[in-house]
Order: C-alpha cells, then structure tokens, then sequence
C-alpha cells in the first residue's frame, strides 16, 4: 500500500480513532497519505447528563499530528441532526473533498449501523464515490465498525457487520490506545463497549478471526485495483 492516499470519512470526532485508528496509523507508518474528514462536532445533541466538549474538534489533530496522519476537514452538519440536510448536499460536500484528494482507499462507516448519522454518512460517501463521477480512478471502499453503534445493531439484514477484510494491529494497537486517551470524555466503563477494557477485547477477537493478536476488521463495499 506504500504510497497510497488513504482517505478516513468519519461523523463524528473519536468515530476516526474508536473505527479504524490502528489501521490509519499502519498506513501512516508505511509510506501512505492519510487524510481524515469528520462531517460534524459530535456534541451538539448531547443530554445534560453528557456534558458538551467545548475543545472536541481539536482533539483529533492532538493524535493525527502525533501519528503522521492529516485532519482534511471538519464539517459543521447538525450532530445526531444529518438527516435533516439533504443527501445531495452532503454528498456534494465529499465530492469535492475527495476528488481534489484522488483517493486510492476510502475507510468510512459501515451503512447498517444504529447511528443514523453514521448511516448518511456511508451513504453520501458511495454516492460520492460513484464510478461514473470518478474520472477514470475509483478507490476501494470499506466500511469499519464503531463500538457502541455498529455493534448495538440487531444481528440481522440490513444491520449486521460481517467483515471480509483485517488489518493486522500487533504494533499498533497502544498506539491506537494511547490515540484514543484524547477522547477520554467519550469512554465508558466497563462493560460499555467504548470502554478501554472493550476495545482492546475487540482487537482480540478481530486478530483472532485473522491469526493475529489484535485487528480491526472491515466489510469490503467495493475493491478496485487501479
């Protein structure tokens, strides 16, 4: 993949980090462009009980820098509110974007899952995407799982993640862990599926499925060889 531009479209800040932040750090470490585009601040629908993060669209460059990877851009769409914009506009937002990038890989989220802010975004993705419009260069698209959601889903049609393709993490994962520490106000504790403990334990099972001792694992939505 060495020279690859890796593009992460993700809805939410800590979405990017919770997904598919082991592999972005793989790509960085090998030579690739990665670029990180969130749609938007993740705060906005937040209960009293939840306490607002004045500071949480700073804090996916505190890792990204760190780690060699690209905040692109962090939109403003309406936090829990996407379906309220029309899919055109959103996806005409990522048309933009991702063209002037001429992306070989897009990671984005997986269009089953329970949130439905993660849903538009994977659509508006694969409408950006569409061949027709990629000028001769279609990437590979896949669709990473975000604890919490994806996994809260009914285990059924259209809902269910069933992965095809692992990114082995045995040298990254603490790097991932240590990534996900700017997020601290968006963990839980255990047995919440965004705890630590939880994370690391998916890892497990994900490197299990694939001979490794921790992965993040993805269902391939399209896969091009250019």
């Amino acid at each position: 993949m060495t020279g690859k531009v890796v593009v992460c479209v993700a809805a939410h800040p800590d979405d990017e980090v919770l997904g598919v932040g082991g592999t972005l750090i793989r790509h960085a470490r090998s030579g690739d462009r990665v670029e990180i585009i969130i749609l938007s601040d993740g705060e906005a629908a937040k209960t009293a009980a939840a306490p607002r993060d004045a500071e949480r669209t700073a804090k996916p460059a505190e890792w990204a820098d760190r780690e060699g990877c690209s905040i692109r851009r962090i939109f403003d769409l309406p936090d829990q509110r996407f379906d309220t914009v029309p899919m055109v506009e959103i996806a005409s937002l990522l048309t933009g974007e991702l063209t002037a990038l001429d992306a070989d890989v897009v990671y984005t989220h997986h269009p089953g899952d329970l949130n439905h802010d993660h849903r538009i975004t994977a659509q508006a993705v694969l409408v950006a995407l569409r061949p027709m419009h990629a000028g001769g260069k279609s990437p590979s698209v896949f669709a990473f799982e975000t604890p919490s959601s994806t996994d809260q889903a009914p285990n059924a049609e259209p809902f269910s993640f069933l992965p095809n393709h692992f990114v082995v993490l045995d040298d990254v994962l603490e790097d991932k862990m240590n990534a996900l520490e700017v997020y601290e106000n968006e963990l839980g504790a255990p047995p919440h599926p965004r705890s630590r403990e939880s994370i690391r334990a998916l890892a497990a099972k994900r490197g299990a499925e694939c001979g490794a001792s921790a992965a993040e694992a993805f269902v391939t939505l399209r896969s091009v060889w250019n």
